[in-house]
């Protein structure tokens, strides 16, 4: 059988000002029909755009500079854009990372369905709301007759992203690009859709072009991969021999930064990250008298709770209680219970992990802890002392200082209109921890050194900066309030490998510097592994399992939490290769 995709030397440039920037440069690969090819790189290596060349949608002023791409023996790039139209759909598809960005959410899931398969047809409406019926029932979902009514925020993350699926089926294409398909997903989500994927490779003989940066996902579900870095292909070949074995340097240190469930490293190493390089003005730029060594010496100057036998937070009997479909006059509605009876303690020093899927009320206990979401019932301790639940407690409690969040998307929880300064600078102002506006400059510039960001940075605005960067302007801010307790809600989901593995080691550079407590919450259970010292398990608002972390990931005691380690996608199948 021939081979269903063919990229040969494939160029693509933009012209900018400075003259053209080339996105990939002498691109090759082939897919055959029924297999699966991971494209896998950081952000920046050339992934979604050589995705974007394939199925015609490079975004203007780019264009196909050299090379040749070839869908069953048809050269693309000689189509006309009438001809790549009518392709598009018939025989490539695409499944977006954000399922919620790719259906429209004014239409129901049949309007959207049936409109799809009847642009690319002859079918009546019933026949194609029949055939979309049948679709939606092969992706595994549930109740697929009655949900076809529904609008796509009714639906939960994953089921949104079996209905982008079943668009992409529609026109029974040869096929599909999925461009990070499983990053917003919980692990259990995850594995549900990675094994659709392989099953419409394998029943349909649909090809797959999947496109992430997550490792283990390549190991557990792809044939072949190729690796990329700024634009050019670093190695490729059969997926067990090229990250079982690595050759290049570059794909050894994805590798190496990739964290694994079956044992827990005290740092990561070797690690090349694609973050943009700094030129030398912007690392030669200080404040007088700002140092990594000052911001330690603030920092731990700081006054701190005196440490005893007893627990730094402590958690008994809590209830969150959330209303639906709230009535104005009366404020009732519909009970949802997020949180049932959840009690736990975090030691002085240690490390709590928070496993569960989505759902499973992570962020509503991390919101009931700072204060965001008030309990129905329960109480929280902090240092001994019961806090005031939700709003009663103001914002001039000393809580509110000692314990800061790192949110899990950096750029939205950052104020993009304010500079670097005026951010970190805001707990300093707020909780009066500098004697004048000069020393609160040289605070920030030295914790901005001590998480590893230039002190120029203070000048800018966070969108002139990457994922990780922003991350580590996140945690400075959050150090700056010199907490004792920090929440991590899901830190590091969005980020790279080697960016991840980076923010991974600065938190524990963090954390035995300063002592810090933490909750690290999570739904990636090898981040854990490396994070925690003790895990807890959440499921549908319930505590399932509190163990040790080695135990819990020697032989979890609860069957949902062996379930969860056992969805993982796991770089095991690469050891025998």
């Amino acid at each position: 059988m021939g081979a269903l995709l063919e990229v040969t030397d494939l160029t693509v440039q933009y012209p900018t000002r400075f003259g053209l920037f080339t996105a990939i440069e002498g691109i090759n690969l082939s897919l055959e029909p029924g297999q699966i090819h991971g494209l896998v790189g950081e952000s920046g290596a050339g992934k979604s755009t050589i995705g974007a060349a394939i199925i015609g949608l490079i975004p203007s002023p780019g264009y196909v500079a050299q090379g040749d791409i070839k869908l069953l023996g048809q050269s693309l790039p000689e189509l006309s854009q009438k001809a790549y139209h009518k392709l598009r759909g018939a025989k490539i598809s695409m499944i977006f990372q954000d399922p919620q960005t790719s259906l429209n959410p004014l239409l129901t899931i049949e309007d959207q369905l049936v409109e799809t398969i009847r642009q690319h047809s002859g079918h009546s409406y019933q026949e194609a709301r029949d055939k979309a019926v049948a679709l939606l029932i092969e992706t595994g979902l549930e109740n697929a007759q009655g949900r076809m009514s529904e609008y796509p925020h009714q639906f939960s993350g994953g089921m949104r992203q079996r209905v982008v699926i079943a668009l992409a089926l529609c026109t029974d294409p040869d096929l599909i690009i999925a461009d990070e398909p499983t990053t917003a997903l919980d692990v259990a989500i995850q594995a549900q859709i990675l094994d659709l994927i392989r099953r419409l490779a394998n029943d349909r003989g649909v090809g797959f072009l999947l496109i992430t940066h997550d490792i283990g996902v390549i190991a557990e579900i792809t044939d072949s991969v190729s690796v990329l870095r700024g634009g050019k292909l670093m190695e490729e070949g059969k997926t067990a021999q090229v990250l079982g074995h690595p050759r290049h340097d570059y794909t050894k240190a994805l590798m190496a930064a990739v964290p694994r469930l079956e044992e827990k490293l005290d740092r990561f190493a070797n690690i090349l990250s694609d973050e943009p390089s700094l030129p030398t003005p912007e690392l030669l730029w200080k404040v007088d008298g700002a140092s990594d060594q000052f911001a330690t010496d603030w920092l731990l100057a700081g006054e701190r709770h005196t440490a005893s036998d007893g627990p730094v937070l402590s958690v008994r009997d809590l209830d969150v209680t959330f209303y639906t479909d709230r009535q104005f006059s009366l404020g009732k509605g519909t009970a949802v219970r997020a949180l049932q009876g959840i009690s736990l303690d975090v030691q002085p020093g240690q490390v709590l992990g928070v496993i569960g899927e989505s759902g499973s009320g992570k962020s509503t206990l991390a919101k009931a802890i700072v204060g965001l979401v008030r309990p129905s019932a329960g109480r929280i301790e902090f240092n001994g002392s019961e806090l005031p639940l939700g709003r009663e407690r103001a914002r001039t409690h000393p809580s509110r200082r000692k314990i800061q969040m790192v949110f899990q998307d950096p750029y939205s929880s950052l104020n993009n209109r304010r500079k670097i300064e005026d951010i970190i600078g805001e707990p300093i102002r707020f909780f009066d921890l500098a004697r004048d506006k000069g020393e609160q400059r040289r605070i920030v510039a030295s914790v901005l050194d001590l998480v590893g960001m230039p002190q120029r940075a203070m000048l800018k605005f966070p969108h002139q900066f990457s994922g990780g960067q922003r991350q580590r302007i996140a945690i400075a801010r959050a150090l700056v309030a010199r907490p004792e307790f920090l929440i991590c809600d899901e830190p590091t989901s969005a980020l790279d490998v080697s960016i991840q593995a980076q923010i991974l080691n600065l938190l524990k550079d963090l954390q035995a510097q300063f002592g810090l407590s933490i909750l690290f919450i999570s739904h990636n259970l090898a981040v854990v592994r490396q994070m925690s010292d003790h895990v807890v398990v959440l499921k549908s608002g319930k505590l399932m399992e509190s163990k040790n972390s080695d135990d819990f990931f020697a032989g979890p005691g609860d069957a949902y939490s062996r379930r969860l380690l056992a969805e993982t996608p796991s770089l095991d199948l690469l050891l025998g290769a």
